[in-house]
């Protein structure tokens, strides 16, 4: 469809950080995207996030890393509780210089959005189909699904951003099973104000074996909540209301006032989200002239940290290649992949030690992070501890810039 040197046709599948980045980049390099979208408009809202070195340097040549803000300080702490309300200091990773900037998701999302052009072509309510392929293009049938109508059209490349439960990867890949479950859930609100008892720039972790509630503080927001625990049945979890499911899991104990106000309100919250908890894994993620990104390709898991930073990289470096390649779609998506999966590879990797501070498994990782806690509370041992962490390989790893042109 294309002439060599030139930009061509994309569909972008998906609005998310992975697809809008992407949309946003290949824009820069001359391509004309057209995005799709499930959902009947974009969303607004969105939780916890952590954006590390990838994503800052991504979002930087992105020219929206400033519109995303830092809603970090230094005035932001966050304490180990139990469930008596009993709270100590406790680890604040956004406090170091080394550290991640915390955001929330529609932070970002709002940022990239704002940046496409004006005459980017964006259709809501609006899923693939069907996708065939041929030497010189690919196509796609889409389905309105607020007008119950369909349309067939050509594009030079098809971009499946469309998240962990991918409908592209079902229709181009195949049947197979992709997703690998961790066994975890976890269930996560924006609250409309501080923790009860606590002040407004304060957040708190109660960590129990196989279960953690998290409350994520910022310096200009209402906390993010966030639910983790482990389960023995997925299935199960998703048969019952999400707030009976998490209320199971932090049964029988009675909860406390902590703990139930914190159920309460997400049981009350407008807007939540819950789901469990996988990494998806593929020995390729494109196929002719389509190719896979974000959680729909690798989905790292919330444990790593790394969904929105690995998604903002991808996009940047997709276009990247595409320009690199002029004329050459399968060239472009080769090299990309390439040079991609060995840093997503890292990240998946990292995802085990991160889940073992976000939720210990049993009663001995329970017994190991609360004493790698007491050792960081020590006077003149917390620092240096806190920067021996930001300087392991696994924060290393995800502050290579691996879209650096």
């Amino acid at each position: 469809m294309t002439e060599a040197g030139k930009g061509g046709r994309a569909l972008v599948v998906g609005l998310g950080v992975a697809g809008i980045a992407t949309a946003l980049r290949l824009c820069q390099v001359g391509w004309r995207p057209v995005v799709v979208e499930r959902a009947p408009a974009r969303r607004s809202g969105g939780y916890f996030i952590a954006l590390f070195g990838a994503g800052v340097a991504s979002a930087r040549r992105l020219g929206v890393l400033e519109a995303m803000g830092d809603r970090g300080g230094p005035g932001v702490v966050s304490y180990d509780v139990d469930r008596r309300g009993r709270r100590r200091p406790g680890m604040n990773p956004f406090a170091m210089a080394a550290g991640p900037r915390p955001l929330l998701r529609g932070d970002v999302e709002r940022a990239l959005f704002a940046a496409l052009p004006d005459d980017v072509e964006i259709r809501y309510s609006t899923v693939p189909t069907h996708i065939a392929q041929d030497d010189s293009a690919a196509e796609v049938t889409l389905h309105d699904t607020a007008a119950d109508t369909t349309v067939t059209e050509r594009f030079d490349l098809v971009i499946g951003a469309d998240g962990m439960r991918s409908t592209v990867r079902d229709l181009v890949f195949g049947p197979e099973e992709y997703l690998h479950p961790l066994n975890y859930m976890v269930g996560a609100t924006v609250l409309d104000g501080p923790v009860d008892g606590f002040g407004p720039h304060e957040g708190l972790v109660l960590a129990e074996p196989g279960r953690s509630v998290w409350a994520f503080p910022f310096a200009d927001h209402a906390p993010s909540l966030l639910f983790s625990y482990r389960t023995h049945d997925i299935d199960a979890e998703f048969r019952r209301p999400p707030i009976e499911s998490i209320r199971a899991a932090f049964g029988p104990e009675p909860t406390g006032p902590l703990l139930e106000g914190l159920l309460t309100r997400y049981e009350r919250a407008p807007d939540t989200l819950f789901d469990s908890v996988h990494q998806v894994k593929m020995p390729r993620w494109h196929r002719g002239r389509v190719v896979l990104i974000g959680d729909s390709a690798w989905c790292v898991t919330l444990y790593a940290g790394m969904g929105a930073s690995s998604g903002l990289a991808g996009g940047e470096l997709l276009g990247t290649m595409l320009q690199r390649h002029p004329g050459d779609v399968p060239g472009a998506l080769r090299a990309w992949e390439t040079q991609m999966r060995p840093f997503i590879h890292l990240q998946q990797d990292s995802a085990l030690p991160g889940r073992r501070i976000f939720t210990p498994h049993d009663r001995k990782e329970h017994l190991l992070r609360a004493g790698m806690m007491r050792v960081m509370r020590m006077p003149g041992v917390g620092r240096a501890m806190g920067r021996r962490m930001f300087n392991n390989k696994d924060m290393q790893a995800k502050n290579i810039d691996v879209a650096a042109p």
